[in-house]
């Protein structure tokens, strides 16, 4: 299956020659003459190397604590085993140290990505790795090491010396960093397993790497300018019936209600639904046109696209139904037409500034936050609930296959875009995996992501443990720690990061810490949970600050901090205990949760509760550092009404408002990696 694999000793004289130590050795070929591994050091390591040789352990082609006059015999049986050997390789067999695994692959997506961790026998007992993308920083390498369960023993364990790490990461950079060897080989699956390190440095002791055959890389082409898909000066809609309203009506009908200058198109009919029709699109003067008619139409439909910016086909059936062969014709369609293909088989756009929906029930209002979708249905969803919760959108897009525009170019554009402070992504399968990851690391924009199918588990039939190990899921995780966005697992949280980065915009913060602050014991210990949970951290209060808290009323001195709330409480209780704190110790973000249903039991009266929320609102303007959020826990106890109220006052000031800790704490954790001054 692996007729290409590379022999062992080959590259090891690339790694030696890249500035990797390797141990000393000889090849004997042919003749089993080993007499000039009697320079070598033993003991000694035999391995066979031939055609379809790669995994030499389990095949018993390697044989270790050798003397040199056994050499020949070892090599002899060998042969009678495994016939159409090529040769052998002696080498002195390198000291104990920790075994580690230093490998790269190319994801179909994403393209070289660099593994690292406990190797040896360890590798698939204990899948201890992490992932880079490369090329990897310095900083990559060292985050990559420190996040493995096994890195206490690199850093010097019960006794043990530390190995040298600085060589580790040199190594990791010489495999995976900007020059590296991922850039000279094709790939392919490329294993260093074991490395053995120690306290003077590494060696690699086994090398495997199984070119590929060189691809076509994509040539790169300019960022389109998508003004006139989100603010069309006119709209065509293509496929509207005369007799049986179906999609296309749907839509007219939708664009009708925005009030954008409408066409429709119709081989017949001069009006369609009250709306005027043209033959073709050829007779469509319009920057945007909508296409849901049968699949085996939609190319012909496009080669009449000429003078029309950008064409969606909201209509199924291509590849994503295995007529990859469809699909192509209708990109071809679109490119002699000069036009831009959205789709085949999405939603289309949503955007309120440009009268631009896909979705019924009118335009929300006009924002900020933009949205990048390869499902339709799940983009109606987050408009309209997001709406509901507050969201006001700037550009929403769904690409569904993403046959020509792709969500790297939107991405790229909507960076630049003034209307757009924040973006959400959903993806399945981006098809332009790197150019996704390059436009994430290039973009100033907070991004969340929320990505579907993530539990695969690995490329099936791999040629090394690297291969094996380099799942959908870590990938993902691994482009999001690298790009600094923030993937989240589920609508709900996409929705919630939104909220938080629309509140809190561009706000420069001071302080790395959060501070989390409200009633209820059990509700804080519960607290701390969560926030534990999504990776925050709660440090401890400045010990000076704690005469003043008992000055206020407020004995706990635990960070959560309990401070009585209520229908009988004092509202601004909660922003001088925040003051209180933050001028001693500024803070990155304050988590105030309060209890409703305490408001409505024990007090029957919303007003206190609005006046809570307005002391909140104070703090906040009196702290343009720290980022504010409220949680109201069990908001569902309060009179209709009451909820929407509390958010208009929190929304005022900038505060994102959340019903549960859980959600707060993912969207916190999420708004960590960006605001820092």
């Amino acid at each position: 299956m692996y007729e290409h694999v590379a022999s062992e000793h080959e590259v090891k004289a690339l790694l030696s020659d890249a500035g990797v130590p390797v141990p000393r050795g000889v090849v004997v070929a042919g003749d089993l003459d080993f007499t000039a591994a009697g320079e070598l050091a033993e003991p000694l390591v035999l391995k066979a190397f031939g055609p379809g040789l790669v995994h030499k352990s389990d095949a018993g082609a390697v044989v270790l604590g050798l003397r040199a006059a056994d050499l020949a015999a070892a090599a002899a049986e060998m042969r009678s085993r495994l016939p159409g050997l090529a040769g052998f390789l002696v080498e002195e067999q390198a000291d104990a140290g920790v075994e580690l695994i230093v490998g790269v692959v190319r994801d179909v997506a994403f393209g070289p990505v660099l593994l690292a961790g406990l190797g040896g026998v360890w590798t698939e007992a204990l899948r201890d790795t992490a992932l880079g993308l490369c090329p990897i920083s310095e900083r990559d390498a060292r985050r990559m090491l420190a996040s493995l369960r096994g890195a206490p023993l690199l850093y010097g364990f019960r006794g043990t010396p530390p190995v040298d790490v600085d060589a580790l990461v040199k190594l990791l950079m010489t495999v995976g960093g900007p020059g590296g060897l991922w850039e000279r080989l094709e790939l392919g699956e490329f294993e260093l397993n074991p490395v053995i390190a120690g306290p003077s440095g590494v060696m690699a002791v086994d090398a495997r790497y199984v070119p590929a055959e060189p691809g076509e890389t994509a040539a790169d082409r300019e960022t389109a300018d998508f003004s006139p898909l989100f603010e069309p000066k006119a709209v065509a809609v293509v496929g509207a019936s005369t007799t049986r309203p179906n999609f296309g009506n749907m839509f007219l009908d939708f664009y009708k209600a925005a009030g954008i200058p409408l066409v429709a198109v119709h081989p017949e009919a001069d009006a369609v639904a009250g709306v005027r029709a043209v033959p073709s699109l050829a007779h469509a003067d319009v920057d945007y046109a909508l296409v849901a008619v049968p699949a085996e139409r939609c190319p012909d439909v496009l080669r009449q696209a000429a003078g029309v910016p950008f064409v969606q086909v909201m209509s199924g059936g291509f590849g994503e139904a295995g007529r990859a062969d469809l699909e192509d014709e209708l990109v071809e369609a679109a490119r002699a037409a000069g036009t831009r293909l959205l789709g085949p088989n999405c939603m289309g756009v949503y955007c309120p500034r440009g009268r631009q929906t896909f979705v019924g029930g009118g335009l929300g209002p006009a924002g900020s936050v933009a949205l990048i979708s390869q499902s339709g249905g799940l983009a109606g969803e987050v408009i309209k609930v997001g709406e509901q919760r507050g969201l006001a959108f700037s550009r929403v897009v769904t690409v569904g296959n993403a046959a020509d525009v792709a969500p790297a170019e939107l991405l790229r554009w909507l960076a630049t875009d003034p209307e757009t402070g924040a973006v959400g992504l959903y993806l399945e399968d981006p098809r332009d995996g790197r150019e996704l990851y390059e436009a994430l690391r290039a973009t100033d924009l907070p991004v969340v992501l929320l990505v579907g199918g993530r539990s695969g588990q690995g490329q099936e039939a791999a040629a090394s443990h690297t291969g094996g190990m380099v799942s959908d899921r870590r990938i993902w995780e691994t482009v999001a720690a690298q790009a600094g966005a923030a993937l989240v697992s589920s609508q709900d949280d996409l929705i919630g990061v939104l909220a938080f980065f629309q509140a809190h915009g561009s706000r420069v913060t001071e302080g790395d810490g959060v501070l989390v602050v409200g009633p209820s014991g059990g509700a804080s210990v519960l607290a701390a949970d969560a926030f534990d949970a999504a990776g925050v951290r709660l440090d401890p209060l400045p010990g000076d600050v704690l005469e003043e808290l008992r000055g206020l009323g407020v004995a706990a001195t635990g960070n959560p901090l309990e401070v009585p709330v209520g229908p009988r409480g004092r509202a601004g209780l909660v922003a001088e205990v925040i003051d209180a704190i933050v001028r001693r110790r500024p803070c990155r973000d304050v988590v105030a949760h309060v209890n409703v249903q305490a408001f409505f039991t024990y007090g029957n009266a919303a007003e206190p509760l609005y006046a809570y929320t307005r002391a909140l609102a104070g703090a906040q303007d009196g702290l343009p550092r720290t980022r504010i959020t409220l949680v109201t826990r069990n908001g569902e106890c309060a009179p209709a009404g009451v909820e929407d109220e509390v958010r208009r006052i929190a929304a005022a000031a900038g505060i994102p408002v959340y019903r549960t800790m859980e959600a707060a704490s993912v969207a916190v954790a999420a708004g960590g990696r960006y605001g820092a001054a």
